[in-house]
C-alpha cells in the first residue's frame, strides 16, 4: 500500500508517550541545521563564500561553489511514518527540533527524555581547505549556541578537523571552555594532500583510512594528554566506513558494515598503546551498535595471547581491560546487546535516540526501551539509559 508522502505534516504535535523510566539521559541525539546558519557563523571574511537556500518547485535547493543540489532529508526523517520516509525536499519537510531549541525541548518532554548528548551537524563540502576548517569552528559556535538554551539537558559535542593536531588541540580547548562534553574527531587523521571537494564532508568522520599517519603514533599523544586534562570524552561516529546515505542501492548493506568497522578505530589505539599510555582516556563508538562486542573483545583477547610475541605488541593487559575501563559504545534498539551486557566489552554501553535522524526512536523512545529491557532489573536498566552516559560524557 502506497503512501502519499508530501501530506506528511512532521510538525505536527506529537502526543506525550507514557515513561517506562524516571531518568533518561539521550546518548546520541542530533542537530539538522539549516544551510543559511552558515552566513551567520561562519568568520566574516568567510560570509560571503556561504550556502544560499533557493526554492524551486516542491524541493529546496542548496547553492555552494557553483553546485545547486536538492535538500537532502535522510538526517531529518522524525515525525514520519517509515513507509513515508523522504530523501528530498524543502526545509518545510523536516521537523523543526532539528536545529529550534525550544522546539527540540518540547519534543524531547513529549518523548520522556530528560538528558540529550547533541552531535551535528558540519562541515561544509567545500574544497577551499580555509574554508573547511572554519567551518568545523563556525558549527561549533552554532552548537554552543543551541544548547545554551538549556545547559541542564542539552550538552554539545564539538567536531574537530584532524589533519593539524595543534589546531585540533586549540579547538579541544575552545570546545570544553564553551561547555562541550565531548569532541568527535574522524576514524582516521586526515590528509591534506587527499583533501578535495567530493569527499570533504565524509572525510569529517572517516579522515584517511590509507594514510600514513595513524592515531597511535606520539604525534598524537599531546591530543590524548588534552583530552585527559580536559576530562573531555572523545567520539568515532560512524567513521570507519559511512554509509551511502543517498545511494538507494548500496545503503542498507552498508549500515550494518558501518558499525563493526568501527572495531578497527579501537584496534589501533588499543594495540598501539594509547590506553596504557593514557589510562584515563574516554573513547566513545557512537551509534556502533553493541550486540557484536562481546564476540569481538574475546575474539582479541584469544588472538592477543596467541599473536603478540612475534608481533611485539607489549600492551600490559588483555585487550578486554581496555574495554571495560576505556570503551564505551552506544545502541539505539539492540536487545541482543541488552542480554549480553554482563559479558566482556558490553560494560559500558549506552542508549541512545538517534533523534531525528532516520533510525531514530521518536516519538516512541520508552516503548523501545520497554521492548530492549524486558526482564532487565531497574538497576541495570538506569546504567544503560543514563548512568553510563552521565559517567562517559561526565554530566555529573
Amino acid at each position: 500500500m502506497s503512501t502519499v508522502i508530501d501530506d506528511v505534516d512532521v510538525n505536527r504535535q506529537i502526543d506525550i508517550a507514557p515513561r517506562v523510566a524516571d531518568h533518561v539521559v539521550d546518548a546520541d541525539a542530533h542537530v539538522t541545521p539549516p544551510p543559511g546558519m552558515w552566513a551567520d557563523y561562519l568568520a566574516p571574511q568567510f560570509r560571503a563564500l556561504a550556502p544560499v537556500v533557493e526554492t524551486d518547485g516542491e524541493f529546496d535547493y542548496v547553492v555552494f561553489e557553483g553546485n545547486r543540489r536538492k535538500l537532502n532529508l535522510m538526517a531529518s526523517q522524525a515525525g514520519r511514518a517509515f513507509n513515508q520516509y523522504k530523501n528530498n525536499g524543502r526545509m518545510s519537510d523536516m521537523r523543526v527540533g532539528g536545529w529550534m531549541a525550544p522546539a527540540r525541548l518540547d519534543d524531547m518532554d513529549r518523548d520522556g527524555i530528560d538528558v540529550a548528548v547533541v552531535f551535528g551537524g558540519g562541515p561544509l563540502a567545500t574544497g577551499n581547505l580555509e574554508l573547511y576548517n572554519e567551518s568545523f569552528a563556525a558549527y561549533n559556535r552554532w552548537i554552543m549556541d543551541f544548547c545554551s538554551h538549556d545547559p541542564k539537558r542539552l550538552h554539545p559535542v564539538a567536531y574537530l578537523p584532524m589533519a593539524d593536531v595543534d589546531q585540533a588541540i586549540a579547538m579541544m580547548r575552545e570546545a570544553r571552555s564553551n561547555g562541550a562534553v565531548a569532541v568527535n574527531i574522524p576514524a582516521f587523521p586526515q590528509t591534506v594532500a587527499r583533501f578535495n571537494k567530493a569527499e570533504s564532508q565524509f572525510q569529517a568522520l572517516s579522515g584517511d583510512s590509507g594514510g600514513d599517519r595513524q592515531y597511535r603514533d606520539p604525534e598524537f599523544d599531546p591530543l590524548w594528554a588534552a583530552a585527559c586534562e580536559l576530562d573531555l570524552a572523545v567520539t568515532f561516529h560512524l567513521g570507519a566506513r559511512v554509509s551511502r546515505f543517498t545511494d538507494k542501492a548500496n545503503f542498507l548493506p552498508d549500515i550494518p558494515m558501518s558499525k563493526v568497522a568501527m572495531l578497527e578505530v579501537i584496534g589501533i589505539l588499543l594495540y598501539g598503546g594509547v590506553f596504557d599510555r593514557f589510562p584515563s582516556l574516554r573513547v566513545g563508538l557512537i551509534e556502533s551498535g553493541v550486540g557484536w562486542l562481546p564476540w569481538a573483545v574475546t575474539y582479541m583477547d584469544r588472538t592477543w595471547e596467541m599473536q603478540r610475541h612475534w608481533t611485539e605488541c607489549d600492551i600490559l593487559h588483555p585487550p578486554s581491560h581496555y574495554f571495560d575501563r576505556n570503551v564505551y559504545a552506544s545502541f539505539i534498539s539492540d536487545p541482543v546487546g541488552v542480554e549480553l551486557r554482563r559479558h566482556i566489552g558490553c560494560k559500558n554501553i549506552m542508549w541512545s535516540s538517534d533523534y531525528p535522524h532516520s533510525e531514530t526512536t521518536f516519538p516512541h523512545s520508552h516503548e523501545t526501551i520497554a521492548n530492549n529491557f524486558a526482564g532487565v532489573s531497574p538497576e541495570d536498566r538506569d546504567w544503560i539509559i543514563a548512568g553510563c552516559a552521565e559517567k562517559f560524557f561526565a554530566l555529573k
